[in-house]
């Protein structure tokens, strides 16, 4: 049984195609969606969290298809998601951001408006989270003022404050230095051992070379190669359409 299953996806904006027969599976490992820009990787990862639900084709998780879903109710399925440009809540601090994630359950019900969620349960989830993801240093600062490599931090500890099974990363290393890549790298690892399947897009070649055991390459729309990494670096037709261009 696959974990994830994208059948035959595509997608048109106007008399613009950005995928076309979309189709692959993954279970159990952290899978890499690379290509250049417009290829339609953000577009995919769009109709797998249900911000946009495809021309064609179906989104099967856990053996249930889930294209017409709406992201809330994604999330509660267990897909949690992270952006190109991360969107913390900028007036709101580490705790406080993470906590979102937490009530995610509250919403969109009218409990939400009136409950109270910073539950001593809560506070102790949200210091797990913390520290899984080496936030303790600034669990009081406001977002806003984080460094963009501790904002991503951030949102990747308030995706998985909704317990998710699949985690999609966009770009999680871009702006990054290459000790907090390294840093990123080996927390995404720690994740998928503790059991978090992972789809990551990523521009950062070295970066998804030696994280993802498999790599899923688009160009215009369509996918062009699938394999290992060693495979997708020796491929002709990934070097001519993106790998050749760096």
């Amino acid at each position: 049984m696959s974990f994830l299953e994208i059948r035959q996806v595509s997608h048109w904006f106007g008399g613009l195609q950005a995928l076309k027969d979309v189709s692959f599976q993954t279970e159990k490992e952290i899978l890499g969606l690379i290509g250049p820009n417009g290829a339609g990787k953000t577009t995919l990862f769009n109709i797998i969290s249900g911000f946009i639900v495809p021309s064609q084709g179906e989104v099967i998780f856990l053996q249930k298809p889930i294209q017409r879903q709406r992201p809330y109710n994604i999330v509660r399925f267990g897909i949690a998601r992270t952006f190109q440009i991360v969107k913390p809540f900028t007036t709101l601090t580490v705790e406080e951001n993470i906590l979102t994630g937490l009530g995610m359950s509250y919403y969109p019900k009218f409990k939400g408006l009136v409950s109270r969620y910073r539950t001593p349960a809560n506070l102790k989830s949200v210091s797990e989270l913390i520290e899984l993801t080496g936030l303790q240093a600034y669990r009081t600062s406001p977002a806003s003022r984080l460094p963009i490599g501790i904002q991503r931090r951030l949102e990747i500890a308030r995706a998985l404050a909704t317990k998710p099974k699949l985690l999609l990363l966009d770009e999680p290393a871009a702006g990054l230095v290459a000790q907090e890549a390294l840093e990123l790298a080996h927390l995404i690892q720690r994740l998928y051992e503790h059991g978090i399947q992972i789809i990551l897009i990523e521009h950062n070649m070295r970066f998804a070379m030696n994280l993802c055991q498999r790599i899923i390459v688009l160009a215009q729309g369509e996918i062009i190669a699938q394999g290992s990494p060693q495979a997708i670096q020796a491929n002709d037709k990934v070097v001519n359409a993106y790998l050749g261009q760096e």
